[in-house]
């Protein structure tokens, strides 16, 4: 998102992150393999964004269930393995909030975080979910984080049936710092498409998992459920990423750590 002032996403912002989901120009196919194919744009010069779309075919989840599992912050710390701590802060609209969430990067790198501002809005049988990162005051940087910045991240749902769906997720992120080549590799070659593997399976079990977990409880498609406070917009200020940390991981080498199972 550009610009100087927190804005929530209006419609054109949402076509306009469906267009480049959609969009091939400018994107590299890195990895295409069951299902899941991986695309990144270069980095350009003097600038460390990094742009990476990942698609993938859900043969066996509905778009209904994969736009739950995204929701979800409580199954969200049950499924996804590299999170740290997620949590939401506020609520900004009926379909926008202000969240916090910590991840895990591979060793030796430094762990990340972001507060961004989440909207998410139904197309027809569509679902798109996006943020771009922002300030809050009583969210400073952690001492043991380094701050990054979502410049735009998201996932667009694609229904193809009742029971199969596509997912693409795209992310343009400035990760506060010069990172080494194999972890952009390694991004695209392989935690990406076991990211996706992830959300697949997640979606697979999310129907059970519910059932015993507060199963009416969806308050991003009943509004009035959500017990969140309001946050006004004059609480946020857009995250400029100069004014952060910016820290050079560029000659650490790759360790050795056991993976996640899948």
């Amino acid at each position: 998102m550009s610009g100087q002032t927190v804005t929530i996403p209006d419609d054109r912002a949402f076509a306009s992150f469906k267009a480049e989901c959609l969009c091939e120009e400018g994107w590299s196919m890195t990895y295409s393999k069951g299902g899941i194919t991986v695309w990144t744009q270069s980095l350009e010069a003097g600038k460390s964004v990094h742009k990476i779309k990942c698609c993938m075919v859900c043969k066996d989840v509905s778009a209904e269930t994969m736009y739950d599992v995204l929701h979800d912050i409580e199954y969200r710390r049950k499924w996804d393995t590299n999170v740290i701590e997620t949590f939401d802060i506020g609520k900004l609209t009926v379909n926008a909030d202000v969240g916090y969430y910590s991840w895990k990067c591979p060793n030796p790198l430094r762990n990340r975080d972001v507060i961004t501002l989440r909207s998410w809005l139904p197309i027809g049988k569509d679902y798109i979910i996006m943020n771009y990162s922002v300030k809050h005051a009583k969210y400073p940087p952690k001492k043991d984080m380094v701050r990054a910045v979502s410049i735009q991240t998201g996932y667009m749902i694609q229904s193809q049936g009742p029971n199969h769906c596509t997912l693409t997720y795209m992310a343009q992120v400035d990760p506060r710092g010069s990172l080494p080549k194999w972890v952009v590799n390694k991004s695209s070659h392989f935690l990406a498409p076991r990211a996706m593997k992830k959300i697949n399976k997640a979606c697979v079990k999310y129907s059970e998992w519910k059932q015993r977990h507060n199963p009416g409880f969806k308050p991003w498609l009943y509004p009035e459920q959500t017990t969140l406070p309001n946050i006004p917009l004059s609480e946020l200020s857009i995250q400029h990423a100069e004014s952060l940390e910016n820290i050079d991981e560029s000659s650490l080498a790759e360790t050795q750590e056991r993976e996640d199972s899948d």
